[in-house]
């Protein structure tokens, strides 16, 4: 068995497991971070499972949080960092494929471990670097396959969205699918209309934006998972379109963008209803609808100081990266070159407004003083005239606005 360094985060965490031991309970690092650090990638957090009861931990740390108690959670606050400390537990029967009815504390590790999802996240590590593995793990690391914990039915049915997290992995990792695991989610795959769909995007994203993406979604449609994700039912041949984009994707707007694109749909009005079924924030179904509209665009037509300006600069740059995705032509320092010289960047940056406008032509606000505005934004823009009150006012009475 391999050893872990005791460096980065887990360093950080150690006094955490130490106290917890001094009083003379078990604790361990679990889960992805002792999978990553096998893997010899960086280590962003750590959870940490215990024997110790919730209240036992409370006892044993001056600050803590209780974020998931009835859960077994709770959070300790130490030395400026937060750290998850769960009691090790077995869940009952699950009822309704995504929470179990009861939870029991226990003091056993391996008991703890057997409900986890995946052998390559059922790891635990003590405070040496020592692992713990007991259901092949680490073989399953070497092999590069990714198997369930036990029998594969019974973890699907406890949580399907165990299934989602499967095939994530397969795309984050480029690992495959063992064959019983594979065949447990071809026969479970309809379960997934229990799972809240705000946790099937997370997963569905996550593999979307994988390093293995053609991988990943090889699973994700071979088990006929997709059938169960909102608009996706008769994707198929779109899905196995989405996968040939030349790199990562690199922001969850571009996923949705480049879906909506090889979805075949066009209109606006569509494609907001597509992204509202996936229970998108109203600010992530903005920024993913204009992308969409922006990209439809950029197939016919350059960039332009009115398209930059509209949609911003960061917008029109994510535009481009998906046509470079899509190994279709893009221009990034077309961009770069046309919002370097935009005359404003918003109407707040107009040399005029409509206190200025009403005072200089002594009339009421109304529809008209909108439509002037429009108009002297858009002349700016255009760099039909300077951006200076006197030439906007001018423009503005010569063309009968004002």
């Amino acid at each position: 068995m391999k050893k872990v360094p005791m460096t980065g985060e887990f360093k950080k965490a150690l006094p955490v497991l130490e106290t917890i031991q001094a009083a003379g309970f078990e604790a361990y690092y679990v889960g992805g971070s002792v999978r990553d650090a096998l893997l010899g990638k960086a280590v962003n957090d750590v959870d940490i499972a215990t024997s110790a009861f919730p209240e036992e931990i409370k006892q044993l740390f001056k600050k803590t949080v209780d974020v998931g108690i009835e859960h077994g959670t709770v959070m300790v606050l130490l030395e400026g960092e937060s750290y998850e400390v769960t009691t090790f537990r077995t869940e009952s029967t699950y009822q309704d494929f995504r929470r179990p009815d009861s939870v029991t504390f226990v003091r056993s590790l391996k008991e703890d471990l057997k409900r986890r999802d995946l052998t390559i996240n059922a790891f635990a590590m003590d405070q040496t670097g020592e692992i713990q593995d007991f259901f092949g793990g680490e073989q399953d690391l070497d092999n590069q396959v990714i198997r369930a914990v036990g029998k594969a039915e019974e973890r699907f049915n406890e949580d399907a969205l165990r299934m989602m997290r499967a095939v994530r992995f397969a795309s984050q990792l480029g690992f495959n699918l063992e064959a019983d695991t594979f065949y447990a989610i071809v026969v479970n795959a309809h379960l997934l209309e229990n799972i809240a769909v705000e946790r099937i995007r997370v997963e569905f994203v996550k593999m979307a934006m994988g390093r293995y993406l053609r991988q990943g979604f090889a699973g994700f449609v071979e088990t006929r998972l997709y059938m169960y994700c909102p608009g996706l039912l008769h994707a198929k041949e779109a899905l196995r379109d989405f996968v040939k984009v030349k790199e990562p994707i690199q922001s969850e707007r571009q996923v949705w963008a480049l879906l909506l694109y090889q979805l075949g749909i066009q209109e606006e009005k569509e494609a907001r209803a597509f992204l509202k079924h996936w229970k998108l924030s109203n600010q992530l179904v903005n920024e993913s609808a204009d992308l969409h509209q922006l990209l439809l665009y950029r197939l016919h037509y350059s960039q332009s100081n009115e398209t930059v300006y509209r949609y911003t600069k960061e917008l029109a740059l994510d535009a481009e990266t998906c046509l470079y995705l899509l190994d279709l032509p893009y221009d990034k320092e077309a961009v770069e070159t046309i919002d370097a010289h935009l005359p404003i960047h918003s109407r707040k940056e107009l040399d005029i407004n409509g206190k200025i406008i009403m005072e200089k032509t002594s009339q009421r606000g109304g529809k008209w003083l909108g439509q002037a505005l429009i108009a002297a934004e858009r002349a700016v823009l255009k760099t039909e005239i300077p951006n200076d009150t006197k030439e906007i006012l001018a423009y503005l009475k010569q063309h009968d606005y004002i």
